[in-house]
């Protein structure tokens, strides 16, 4: 089959749902299947307010509808609501075509934190953007819960872990005062990063990766070791030499940093929100609490083995065999590849 797959999140953006794309189009290609990406590579740019380092495409209706005129894909896949994801709904419903989008982001509660825009107006706007699908692909049970008075025909597509990359190596990886606590993920105020700095934890606190309140938060916390963005072997071994890995947000729609951990053998402290309370077994594979200190405390005392066999279960192949039965064919006809293990997409 052929995919066009249009986001707004893409290289050279590091972020849940790129890694997401990333890994689900290289298992889609092992399979037979030809995929194009349309995203804001091949355009002019603007800086998002507040977020310099991601860039939207200006105007960008000319280049989808070129692209995907030449293309002519069987399925057309919207994983993001940016300009790219708003200019292919745009020529989808213009030429009649069926499509499929996913929901990544809790946009509503992002852009309340950065102005004061109530919630529900997003939502309505979020709705607006999605109810034209055929399907919302949400990851989890309680983000299809939290969805459902906004969204309609809500399926799901989890996520899974690399499990070669993100595996337990030597903990004196890092070199400093035991137990370790450790963040990682953008460096930015929807991650709620404050929540775990600002505990008086008997150990060390880490924090791998950049955003617009790296600086910031440094200067405000000069005891915390921020090591700056950390990447494939490099990555796995700092998450590995953690005791605990620390997820403060509350706004993630699914948060694959924390499959990450597990898979390095390192259990997760969380809030009990949409996300965590998905992913991890409370008190098996991490602890959920309302207050994130005593969850650090109770999460200390998971077996990493434990954590690490948890994550083992949840491979890519079986999350993109969900994201492929979920998408729509536009073409009468249906042609998976051959040898394909995965059924036909819905038509």
């Amino acid at each position: 089959m052929k995919i066009a797959i249009a986001t707004d999140a893409w290289e050279p953006q590091i972020n849940g749902v790129v890694t997401s794309l990333k890994t689900t189009i290289v298992q889609l290609e092992k399979l037979g299947h030809e995929v194009k990406v349309l995203s804001a590579l091949s355009c002019r740019t603007f800086p998002l307010p507040t977020y310099g380092s991601i860039r939207l495409a200006i105007f960008p209706y000319s280049y989808i509808k070129k692209e995907l005129e030449k293309f002519k894909p069987d399925a057309i896949h919207i994983a993001t609501e940016g300009t790219i994801g708003w200019a292919t709904r745009r020529y989808c419903l213009k030429n009649k075509l069926k499509f499929t989008t996913s929901y990544h982001t809790q946009f509503p509660e992002y852009v309340r934190l950065r102005a004061p825009i109530p919630e529900n107006w997003t939502y309505r706007l979020m709705a607006y953007f999605h109810n034209k699908a055929t399907r919302t692909m949400v990851a989890t049970p309680s983000m299809e819960n939290a969805l459902k008075p906004w969204v309609k025909n809500l399926v799901r597509w989890t996520r899974g872990v690399d499990t070669e990359l993100f595996q337990p190596y030597n903990k004196d990886y890092l070199k400093a005062e035991r137990p370790i606590a450790m963040f990682v993920g953008r460096v930015a105020v929807e991650k709620n990063i404050e929540d775990f700095l600002k505990i008086d934890f008997k150990g060390s606190k880490y924090v791998v990766g950049d955003g617009p309140d790296l600086d910031m938060l440094k200067a405000k916390y000069p005891e915390v070791n921020f090591t700056g963005l950390k990447k494939g072997k490099e990555l796995s071994q700092h998450i590995s030499a953690a005791d605990v890995f620390v997820f403060p947000s509350r706004t993630d729609t699914f948060g694959l940093v924390m499959l990450e951990a597990l898979s390095c053998g390192v259990p997760v402290a969380a809030y009990p929100v949409t996300g965590p309370v998905d992913v991890i077994s409370d008190g098996v594979t991490g602890s959920l609490d309302d207050d994130l200190e005593n969850a650090i405390t109770a999460a200390l005392k998971c077996e990493p083995t434990v954590c690490r066999n948890y994550a083992l279960n949840h491979t890519w192949e079986d999350a993109t065999k969900q994201f492929f039965n979920n998408l729509e064919m536009n073409k009468a006809e249906k042609n998976p590849a051959k040898n394909s293990k995965f059924a036909s997409p819905v038509s």
